[in-house]
This record gives C-alpha cells, sequence and structure tokens, in this order.
C-alpha cells in the first residue's frame, strides 16, 4: 500500500488505475458498438478502413503489399497499422472486427495512461486522488472513442503522439543520451503511422535546444534524436520508394490533390475551421484553461503574469514548462500545416484527431491552474468548481450519446452505400470486368474485380487530373473500364451518357443529406 502511494506521488500509476482505465475502455467501446448493433449494423464508419483490411488480408493470405492480387502498391497511408491487423486473419479469414476494436481500444487505453501520466508531472497535485481522471477524461472523449472504434490508424498516431511528449518528461528525470535515441525511434515510428508524424521533430529538437546545457550536450542529444529517426524513416522510404517509386505513399499526394479546391478559401477561415475541431463537445468548455495557459506562459517569459509575478529569466531552461510549451506549439503548428495544405473537417475532423489529446490536456491542465490561481481570491471558487465539473461531466455524457449515434449512422452508411454496392459488383458483374472507383476500399475487400482508382490512392497516375473530368474520361477509356462506381454527386457530369444499372436505395446516406452510389456501365 505504501509504495503504491509512493509509486503516485511521483507520477505513477498504480495497478487499480490502470485497471479503472482499461475498464472505461469497455464501456464507452461497448456502448459505441451496441448503439450500432441495435441500428442493425456491424462495420467501419470509413471507407478507407477497408483498405487496410484489404492490405493485411492480402498480407496475411499471400504474403504480398498489395491492394489487388498480384499488384503491389502503396495505397496503405499507415502501413504499420495494416501490417497490426494481420493476426486477426491468420486466426480468422472473417474481417476480423473483434481484434480490430481489440488494438483501437488498446490504443484508447494508451492514451488514457499517458494523459494521465503526463498530468501528474504538468499539475504537481498534491492532494491525494481515488481515481485517474485526466485518464478517464481522455477515453470519454467522443472524438477519441469514435476513433477507437473506427478500424484506422488514427489512435493509434495519437498514441505515439503523447508517448513522445511522455518521452520529453522522462528526460527531464533520467538524463541519458540513450533516451534521446528513443525519442528519435519513436518519432520515426509515427511516420509508419502517418507522414504528419514528422512533425513531432520539432518540438523533441525545441525541448534539446532549450533545456540542455552546454553545446556538446546539445549536440550529442540531437545527433540521438536525428540518429533514432533515421533508423525507421530510412527503411519507410525505401519501402515506399520500392512500391510506387517515390518516398512517401500514394495517398500523401492524392489527398492535397483531390482537396487542393479547398486551399482558396481564405486562410483565417481555413485555419478557424481547423482549431474548432476539438472545441465540438467537451473541448468548448477547456478553451479558458487554454487561454489562461497562454497567458501564464507569456507572461513568465516576456512580463507579468497571472498571478502578477515579474519575468521569470530561468522559466525557458526549466524542462517541465517546456515541455509543455513544446506540446502547445506542436498542436498550433500542427493545425497550421493542415490549414495551409489540407483544410477538411469531415468525419468529424479525423485528420486532426491525432493532436485532439494535446488540446485536452493542456486545456483541463490550465482549467486546473486557473482554478488554482482564484482560490484564495474569490469566495465563490468551490461554487465556480463544482460548476465547472458538473457542466464538464454532463457535456461529456451528451456527446458520447451523439457520438455514438453518429458513430452508428457513419457506419450505415457504409454498409448501405459501399459494401452493398461491392457486394452487387461481385455478383453481378464479369469477373474479368474492370471497375473505376473513387471509393475502394469496400469494393476492393468484397468485390473481387480490377479496380481503377479514381482517387488516386493506388493508381497514382490519376493524381496530376485528379479534378479534370474530360480527362479522367479519356483516362477510363484508355483503361477499357467496364462499369463506373461512383456517388452522382461527386462530379459534375462523368456519370453523364452512361446507362445506370444499380443503385443502392440505402436509408441512411439520403437521410443525412447524401445520396444512394450507383454503378453505370460506360457506353462501348
Amino acid at each position: 500500500m505504501m509504495k503504491n502511494q509512493e509509486e503516485t506521488s511521483k507520477g505513477g500509476l498504480t495497478y487499480k488505475d490502470l485497471l479503472v482505465l482499461a475498464l472505461a475502455v469497455i464501456l464507452v467501446m461497448g456502448f459505441y458498438l451496441a448503439v450500432c448493433r441495435a441500428q442493425g449494423w456491424m462495420g467501419f464508419p470509413l471507407d478507407d478502413a477497408w483498405i487496410h483490411q484489404t492490405y493485411a488480408r492480402s498480407l496475411a493470405e499471400r504474403g504480398e503489399w498489395a491492394f489487388l492480387p498480384g499488384q503491389i502498391s502503396a495505397g496503405s497511408t499507415a502501413p504499420l497499422w495494416s501490417a497490426l491487423i494481420v493476426p486477426g486473419y491468420l486466426v480468422n479469414g472473417n474481417p476480423p472486427y473483434f481484434w480490430t476494436f481489440l488494438l483501437g481500444g488498446a490504443c484508447l487505453w494508451g492514451v488514457g495512461v499517458i494523459s494521465e501520466l503526463i498530468y501528474k508531472r504538468v499539475a504537481r497535485r498534491k492532494e491525494k486522488q481515488r481515481l485517474p481522471w485526466m485518464g478517464i477524461f481522455m477515453i470519454a472523449e467522443w472524438h477519441l472513442v469514435w476513433a477507437a472504434v473506427s478500424g484506422m490508424e488514427t489512435l493509434l498516431q495519437a498514441f505515439i503522439v503523447m508517448a513522445v511528449f511522455l518521452m520529453l518528461f522522462i528526460v527531464t528525470d533520467i538524463k541519458a543520451w540513450w533516451l534521446y535515441l528513443l525519442l528519435g525511434g519513436l518519432t520515426g515510428l509515427s511516420i509508419w503511422v502517418r507522414p504528419d508524424g514528422i512533425t513531432l521533430l520539432g518540438p523533441a529538437g525545441l525541448f534539446i535546444l532549450l533545456t540542455v546545457t552546454g553545446l556538446r550536450r546539445k549536440v550529442i542529444n540531437l545527433c540521438c534524436l536525428l540518429g533514432g529517426i533515421a533508423l525507421l524513416v530510412l527503411p519507410y522510404m525505401y519501402f515506399n520508394w520500392k512500391l510506387a517509386g517515390a518516398i512517401l505513399p500514394n495517398t500523401f499526394f492524392a489527398k492535397q490533390a483531390e482537396y487542393a479546391i479547398l486551399t482558396t478559401m481564405p486562410f483565417l477561415v481555413r485555419l478557424g475551421r481547423i482549431l474548432g475541431l476539438p472545441l465540438v463537445g467537451v473541448g468548448l468548455i477547456l478553451l479558458p484553461g487554454w487561454l489562461y495557459w497562454i497567458w501564464s506562459f507569456c507572461g513568465k517569459i516576456f512580463g507579468r503574469n497571472a498571478e502578477g509575478a515579474g519575468r521569470d529569466q530561468n522559466f525557458v531552461a526549466r524542462p517541465i514548462p517546456m515541455a509543455v510549451l513544446s506540446m502547445g506549439i506542436w498542436w498550433i503548428g500542427y493545425s497550421l500545416i493542415y490549414a495551409i495544405r489540407l483544410p477538411v473537417i469531415y468525419q468529424h475532423g479525423r485528420y486532426l484527431m491525432p493532436a485532439m489529446p494535446v488540446y485536452f490536456l493542456i486545456g483541463l491542465t490550465g482549467l486546473y491552474h486557473l482554478y488554482q490561481a482564484i482560490r484564495t481570491k474569490n469566495q465563490k471558487y468551490p461554487l465556480i468548481r463544482f460548476g465547472t465539473i458538473v457542466t464538464i461531466v454532463i457535456t461529456m455524457a451528451g456527446f458520447l450519446f451523439l457520438g455514438a449515434r453518429a458513430y452508428a449512422d457513419d457506419v450505415g452508411v457504409i454498409q448501405t452505400e459501399m459494401v452493398r454496392t461491392a457486394l452487387w459488383v461481385e455478383e453481378n458483374t464479369p469477373p474479368d470486368s474492370i471497375i473505376a472507383a473513387h471509393d475502394i476500399g469496400a469494393l476492393g475487400y468484397f468485390g473481387n474485380r480490377t479496380i481503377v482508382d479514381l482517387a488516386g490512392l493506388i493508381s497514382p497516375e490519376v493524381i496530376p487530373f485528379i479534378r479534370d473530368e474530360a480527362r479522367l474520361e479519356r483516362y477510363l477509356h484508355d483503361k477499357h473500364v467496364d462499369y463506373l462506381v461512383v456517388f452522382p454527386d461527386w462530379y459534375n457530369y462523368l456519370p453523364q451518357n452512361k446507362q445506370l444499372i444499380f443503385q443502392s436505395n440505402g436509408l441512411v446516406s439520403p437521410r443525412l443529406g447524401g445520396e444512394n452510389m450507383a454503378v453505370y456501365q460506360l457506353q462501348k
């Protein structure tokens, strides 16, 4: 008992904490899946999840990294995630839902554990806590639960991001060169999940420059950091080069080309849309904590802070404040990059979800410090604190329910549109048919046909003219495409003059304001 209390006081977690967080994961994920099942669905809320399943099945059954049999390709943005799904196919040839959700749950649990560990170091709370509240908060946040049951790599990336930042706190306690090598290795590992993981080099390098004393130690630690990154990034580049002749996967270029039109919006509008994604839900309540955090940090570095103290000249050399500063700068920079290059906010902001735990952690920690600052200055502090806690709990519970309904609808769209259409294609078209499609995930998994990918994931030659319908029309002709599978409103005139031979007639997509997927036979 004394040992557990001592570990907690030093910033560790007890076995009880770990079990509580595991139970929280089971409850929230079970709730989402139960709501989805009650609507009659079992599947994934994104067509891209079926791309990972297809690559994993191909690797398990044929030992090849291919979306289409015999055609190696770099269509998986997250090769590490696709590879992690493979054991599910070695046990069961059907879609391994249980294994995939188990991976998502493990990542959600890991995010909760790491967030609690970081919070204990940042908040430096002296009072004893019965429950790991920060970890529970993360596990119950609706964006992160949705990501855990999405079948996607999103939460694996969030876990690695939080692990990198935890390492910044660990190196403040254990000053060893090999920890910086490990820090670089984690950063390099993140690139195998999503290419934007390379941005983690920024906060890690900044932390070394600001906190490590002595030029020689700075150089050694930076070399260890870069060496750790290189150990995993160079094989990643070689992997993609062998598959597609480029050091990055096709998806890196395809998505930017497909949504280039969005970059014509005013930059501040794009940035506001991106920064607003974590505010949908309890994140809005944490905004004052974020603003207080910025005010406090700027005051300590440049002038008088919220507590009225003068500038702290040694503040920028202190490891823990600089670790938190690195987290905050990274989150802002990550959002800026997406606002500049890929300002998409659809699917609940899934591209920004790996960064959301950083926002939530700083916001909640800032809120805690804000209340500590007013504790002795405002007699209504207990009432304010209680009201805030109640508001957070009610908001999180409400958005958990709304998120579960949204998840069920998302899965319903994929099942009634993409999966149903793919099964129709498999049953009603000749085996040697060539199918052109924009959404290839479920079609590749269930359709068993040769596919021409209009989104450029496995057909990278499409990327230069991905939104030029006249060139796409010629491309389909040159490829001798037999059928076109798209949502009718995705293109202006590409489906025109083509015979409609099937439409899904699903009810979920029209109810949400969308259309039914259609299959067209091309005119010969």
